[in-house]
């Protein structure tokens, strides 16, 4: 007799979401302490590090303010007096500009090419 393959579409929406919240917590409460650490590292990581856009770096930057609190602005003023000499100084609104044109260059691209069916 064949085992029965279930795909997501089988559940409801909460049959789902219960699947979702148990598999979750197997999946956590199988992990040593290391596992753990190594994979929180690598969400964190993830989530501050690989931010597209001004709107995501803005949301990482609340969460880093948000850590250090009180010592952000000691922790900011360390990191530009050691890094001084770093002349990749990231001009904000400069790179927003540049982004918002690139968009809008690659946008009017796409416009531009006709369907050989459109008459």
């Amino acid at each position: 007799m064949k085992k029965k393959s279930f795909i997501y579409s089988d559940l409801s929406r909460k049959q789902l979401e219960k699947l979702k919240e148990f598999y979750i917590q197997k999946k956590v409460g199988s992990m040593s302490h290391e596992e753990l650490k190594e994979y929180v590292i690598e969400i964190i990581s993830h989530q501050i590090n690989d931010t597209i856009g001004k709107e995501e770096e803005m949301e990482a930057w609340r969460e880093i303010s948000d850590f250090f609190g009180e010592q952000f602005e000691t922790v900011v003023l360390e990191i530009q007096t050691k890094y001084i000499d770093d002349k990749n100084v990231l001009e904000t609104e400069i790179y927003s500009q540049k982004q918002r044109i690139d968009l809008l260059e690659r946008n009017n691209l796409h416009q531009e090419k006709k369907d050989m069916w459109d008459d």
